[in-house]
């Protein structure tokens, strides 16, 4: 096993702005040669202190050779980088389960799940593709009702909002509950994204989370959930759900 403490690169409480650190790391086998290896988030931080990370890159050092693997990503910049190590394909090898932060309104994260077998780096699960694959339409309905369609997988969802109160209610309904005009809402891309071994085999399931939003981002209606599992290809959503907010 290769102690963190050895890589080369400039740890975390080094001032210099300019060289790489190390955010954060985690310790296991991800090749499947049953030799535990040391998984890194390298970035650079802003001068001044801030929390802000560019550069994110994910770097792998193989604990039977002490080489290391850079694997850089597409969306490396954001806040409070995080690593989890866990089994998500059930092939009894961790994988590895990257989130940023992204700063901004709508809270949304940037996703990446990679696997490492044999000291290859394969994405398994990119945010970006998932968030495309999944697309919504939020429409208000009269009678204080919202409906909610999810086109993959293909549900359709009613939202009762009477419980955002008679103050919200009447800028956009009429006294009789007919709207006074057409209004659309929208789902965000993820804004959580969270392992649960919801078999307790072993092997680790995703709930992603999505923030509704009504008339503007701040006016959230609830969130769309989505618990997924690989399928040998692919993640896909097995089960979906709304909770209201």
């Amino acid at each position: 096993m290769y102690s963190p403490h050895a890589f080369t690169l400039v740890q975390q409480n080094q001032p210099s702005t300019s060289l790489p650190v190390v955010i954060t790391y985690q310790v296991g086998d991800v090749t499947g040669d049953r030799i535990p290896d040391v998984v890194y988030l390298t970035g650079t931080r802003s001068a001044g202190g801030s929390p802000f990370v560019e550069n994110i890159t994910l770097v792998i050092q193989d604990g039977r050779t002490g080489r290391s693997t850079r694997v850089p990503l597409k969306s490396n910049a954001g806040y409070a980088p995080t690593l989890f190590l866990g089994d998500f394909t059930g092939d009894k090898i961790n994988d590895i389960l990257i989130r940023i932060d992204s700063g901004g309104s709508g809270a949304i994260t940037y996703d990446y799940i990679y696997s490492f077998v044999n000291s290859q780096a394969r994405l398994l699960f990119d945010y970006e593709q998932f968030n495309q694959a999944h697309p919504y339409e939020v429409n208000y309905l009269d009678n204080y009702r919202v409906q909610m369609i999810s086109q993959n997988p293909p549900k359709t969802y009613i939202l009762d909002i009477t419980y955002k109160g008679q103050e919200y209610l009447s800028e956009i309904y009429n006294p009789d509950g007919r709207l006074k005009a057409p209004i659309q809402g929208w789902v965000n891309p993820i804004s959580g994204f969270y392992p649960i071994d919801y078999q307790r085999d072993g092997t680790f399931e995703i709930l992603a989370m999505q923030r509704i939003a009504g008339r503007y981002n701040a006016d959230a209606l609830g969130y769309v959930m989505n618990s997924l599992s690989w399928n040998g290809v692919e993640f896909v959503p097995y089960q979906q759900w709304v909770a209201i907010s």
